[in-house]
């Protein structure tokens, strides 16, 4: 039979490198979203709004799927806004596909907020102790990561269909236009910091320059999925997934600056978030962008501040253990310093940054 892929979020930095990779091994891939970000040519777009279960069953009518991706979230004003939005995008989108009987696998994306707790409620509990483990299962919090899983489980049940779940770390991947973009918002950080001379310092926290930490790789994410879809060890199973190498970033802060070709000032113990400081980012972006001819002149397209500094400003370490998909057949590894000059290359091949 035909793998026939449909992504929720495919223009996004998990679901292109999904469709890249499904592609590039002869998946027919489709990919749902509002249609505000053109997806690659090579993806049928399918245009719905995924808040409303009219507009996603009218979409989707006469339509089958072997498989189901859920890559994309909606970000909300409150907790309680992104359980009823973001959970009612998988239900709608299960309920319009599951009658077909043609789903096999349903695979959802979420993260190691899992384990936090969500950004408004952040590592306010009794955290579990590192490296985290799936086993550890759900904190007492409200979490819309929680709520999507519960709407895929009921969904499998009453449909027949197996599923996985998805926890990466930080991903580090290229797409424009992505609200949670560690690597694309450090780029133009230490590209500013190089044409304007500001210091290249660390944003965030003295226990995530000093503790140990992981991250991964979207397309490392991408076979991941893949093979979760397609293997009997992985069906019906949560997985964390990293690229298996682990750093300090007080070591690779020095790393990403050799790069760019700029000193990376020692941390001094002191917070100075991005968002805070980036106040003059925009009119410095315009005029590099005029005077090296970069495609995309607004930073705010560019750059996610807010979640750099939520990720760099977390009071505590944060690892992840990779035994359970090991051990069940995924051995996939990527070197996250590669990772980062593979995607600092291609935004400069794609004149995102100045060459």
């Amino acid at each position: 039979m035909e793998n026939r892929a449909l992504i929720i979020g495919a223009s996004g930095i998990v679901g292109s490198n999904l469709a890249d990779q499904l592609l590039s091994t002869g998946w027919n891939v489709s990919g749902l979203s509002r249609g505000r970000t053109a997806v690659s040519p090579a993806i049928e777009p399918i245009t719905a709004d995924l808040t409303s279960p009219e507009s996603v069953s009218d979409a989707l009518s006469g339509r089958t799927f072997s498989h189901v991706f859920f890559t994309a979230w909606a970000r909300q004003a409150t907790e309680k806004d992104n359980i009823r939005v973001n959970g009612g995008m998988v239900r709608h989108v299960l309920d319009a596909l599951g009658p077909t009987g043609g789903v096999s696998h349903a695979a959802l994306v979420t993260g190691l907020k899992h384990y936090l707790g969500p950004f408004e409620a952040y590592a306010t509990g009794a955290v579990p102790i590192t490296p985290f483990r799936e086993e550890q299962g759900r904190q007492p919090v409200d979490n819309f990561y929680y709520e999507q899983e519960d709407r895929l489980f009921e969904a499998a049940q009453r449909y027949g269909f197996s599923w996985s779940v998805h926890r990466p770390h930080t991903i580090i991947g290229f797409a424009v236009g992505n609200a949670m973009n560690m690597g694309v918002t450090l780029a133009v950080y230490a590209t500013l910091c190089k044409q304007t001379g500001q210091p290249f310092l660390f944003p965030g926290s003295a226990a995530q320059w000093d503790s140990l930490t992981d991250m991964t790789d979207a397309p490392l994410l991408a076979r991941h999925l893949e093979w979760a879809a397609t293997s009997a060890h992985a069906r019906n199973e949560d997985f964390n997934v990293v690229n298996g190498d682990v750093f300090r970033w007080k070591w690779m802060w020095s790393r990403i600056a050799d790069y760019f070709g700029i000193e990376a000032i020692p941390f001094d113990g002191e917070m100075r978030p991005l968002e805070n400081r980036m106040q003059d980012a925009q009119p410095q972006w315009s005029e590099i962008a005029a005077r090296f001819g970069l495609i995309e002149t607004d930073v705010g397209k560019l750059v996610s501040w807010w979640h750099t500094d939520a990720d760099l400003g977390r009071p505590m370490e944060v690892l992840t253990d990779m035994t359970k998909s090991r051990k069940a057949g995924f051995l996939d590894y990527q070197s996250t310093p590669d990772a980062f000059f593979a995607l600092f290359d291609r935004l400069k091949a794609q004149r995102i940054i100045p060459g």
